[in-house]
Order: C-alpha cells, then sequence, then structure tokens
C-alpha cells in the first residue's frame, strides 16, 4: 500500500520569478547554487531559467513536501540569499506550487526498465 500511497503524493515547488541588475545574472547564478548546495531532507532538485539576452529569470526549487521546504532555513541559505538580494533590480515574486504532473527521465528509465524485463 505503501507504492500506492507514493504514487498519490505530490511534490511542491518554489518558484522565484525576478530580474537582476544590468550584468549581475552570473553573480546570482553562482550564489543560487551555492544556497541550493545547503539542501538535503525533502530536496528533489533546483533549475534557474535565464531569458536569452537578459538579466531575467526564473528560479524552481522541488521539494517532497512544503515542511521540508520550510525545515532548509540553515544560516549558510539565510546568509547567501542575503548576498543574492542587492543583485535584484526589484524583488522577485515567488508562490508555492502543487507538482500536479511530472514526466521525465526518472518516468523514462522505468519505463524502458519494465518493457525491458518482459
Amino acid at each position: 500500500m505503501s507504492d500506492f500511497d507514493d504514487f498519490l503524493r505530490h511534490k511542491y515547488a518554489y518558484v522565484a520569478i525576478g530580474e537582476f541588475k544590468p550584468g549581475c545574472f552570473s553573480e546570482a547564478r553562482q550564489l543560487y547554487e551555492k544556497a541550493v548546495s545547503t539542501f538535503s531532507k525533502g530536496f528533489q532538485g533546483a533549475y534557474l531559467l535565464q531569458e536569452p539576452g537578459s538579466d531575467r529569470g526564473i528560479a524552481i526549487i522541488l521539494w517532497d513536501s512544503i515542511e521540508d521546504m520550510d525545515d532548509h532555513n540553515s544560516d549558510l541559505y539565510k546568509q547567501t540569499l542575503g548576498k543574492i538580494a542587492h543583485l535584484f533590480e526589484a524583488p522577485p515574486v515567488t508562490s508555492f506550487y502543487e507538482v500536479c504532473s511530472e514526466i521525465g527521465l526518472p518516468q523514462v528509465l522505468a519505463t524502458a526498465a519494465v518493457a525491458q524485463a518482459s
């Protein structure tokens, strides 16, 4: 029954959309990677997207649960966020989402493994 419960459980995504001061995206990217490297329990992955030719971007961080997302606030993470804040043109717009559909490499590999076994 646990496998079925796992199937019904959804991940959660923290999404931040913002624009950095001209020429600051690279520095922000390095700090973002440093902050994300502090995550552990419940962390499922992170993406940083940059609009080509601009300093606008979207950060997406995936978590097992909202509680895991809330528990990640280490001192190093807070310090790193403090270093990023001054790089924004304006504060980013942030939201939380439930991941309702996920199609990606793990699903493709699992399907391929099942097909190969039969």
